[in-house]
């Protein structure tokens, strides 16, 4: 569903300026309550609170109740806590909006609970339910992890470069790259030729180190640094998921009322992912670390695939790929031309980057590695 928002709430491929710009437009605009059952109801298959109180914002003094349009992801919510199957619930917004009604409003009756409600005030019209979620749920902000990241990366002096910015209504995507910390993979890339620009892996066999910063705002993750492999003749991204640092998001119980964080718990929070920022630059920014995985794929890499074809239908069978996405692959690996699992490790990494959803681009790209074990082994 596409919802007519006073503020974007994605951006796909942006530069550091543009999702900072992005992020505090929403960020003055966010409403973040505590809420029981009598103060929350769905009207119009949309949600509205009640008795809900002021909020102080950039522009002063406004009212938190009124009218929200949901997100698929605050759906998604209602489902898991209310018990009500999501697709029968997206069918219900799409088609019975009254009876949308009467199964949340039916359910929420005599609940309990309560819950935390992630929204974004509208500009004189509805705003935005992002999320529905535990009263437990610990916030940390999109917004303070960026400036957190940047500072961990400022205080740890090395230089990095973003290498794009997402924001999907799930999860935020910060790629960054260290090119001066490089190795060189040429049997990883005697064979390969990028889908982009033909360049060949032989005559450029570079890979540089860096990572990716990912973070939910509304309940769709924990906050992760993961290293990720970056392919200079072609950009390429492979994500090590094996080896990421996570923080999940779970605290004590919210009080009633505006979320406020205090001066030091909200200190506390930058202090965290600034610190696990260094941590992840001296761990996956180093020459060592990048020579050790090249040689663990390597091997592997190697093995011959004699039917492209058969091959990238098993893998997107067995790690659920789509048909579209399985398509996609072996175009990539044909223009590629690496007949090896390595050649599908690589088509996996050069399709997640054509895909439109950022979500669903990052997790192909984690699957990479997983694709090329499969590929090798015909399992």
């Amino acid at each position: 569903m596409t919802l007519a928002t006073p503020v974007p709430l994605t951006s796909r491929n942006a530069s550091l300026a543009d999702l900072n710009d992005l992020l505090r437009a929403q960020h003055v605009r966010k409403v973040d309550l505590p809420v029981d059952s009598s103060q929350i109801r769905a009207t119009g298959a949309r949600l509205e609170l009640i008795n809900t109180p002021t909020i102080l914002t950039a522009d002063g003094v406004t009212t938190s109740a009124g009218i929200y349009l949901p997100t698929e992801v605050f759906d998604s919510g209602l489902s898991d806590k209310l018990g009500i199957p999501l697709p029968y619930l997206r069918r219900m917004r799409e088609h019975k909006p009254d009876l949308y009604d009467a199964n949340v409003n039916g359910w929420l009756a005599g609940d309990e609970r309560r819950f935390l409600v992630r929204c974004l005030s509208g500009d004189g019209g509805p705003g935005v339910a992002r999320a529905f979620l535990s009263d437990r749920y610990k916030i940390i902000d999109n917004l303070d992890v960026l400036m957190a990241t940047l500072d961990g990366v400022r205080q740890a002096g090395v230089d990095v470069t973003i290498d794009g910015c997402d924001l999907t209504e799930r999860r935020m995507y910060v790629r960054i790259v260290c090119e001066q910390i490089s190795a060189l993979a040429p049997e990883l890339l005697r064979n390969y030729r990028s889908p982009f620009t033909g360049e060949v892996g032989a005559d450029n066999p570079v890979v540089f180190s860096g990572f990716v910063i990912s973070n939910s705002e509304t309940g769709c993750g924990a906050f992760t640094i993961v290293p990720r492999l970056v392919v200079q003749v072609c950009r390429n991204g492979l994500t090590i998921n094996a080896d990421a640092m996570r923080h999940v998001h779970l605290g004590a119980r919210l009080e009633d009322g505006p979320v406020r964080w205090s001066a030091e718990t909200h200190e506390k929070n930058l202090a965290l992912v600034t610190s696990q920022t260094r941590d992840a630059i001296s761990t996956f920014l180093d020459v060592d670390y990048v020579t050790a995985k090249l040689n663990e794929l390597t091997e592997t890499a190697s093995a011959e695939i004699h039917h492209p074809e058969k091959t990238i239908q098993l893998v997107a069978k067995k790690l659920s790929f789509t048909a579209e996405q399985q398509e996609e692959i072996l175009r990539h690996f044909i223009r590629g031309g690496d007949l090896t699992a390595g050649g599908v490790l690589h088509a996996v990494t050069s399709a997640a980057q054509n895909l439109a959803n950022a979500d669903t681009a990052y997790e192909m790209e984690g699957q990479a590695l997983r694709a090329m074990q499969l590929a090798a082994t015909g399992a």
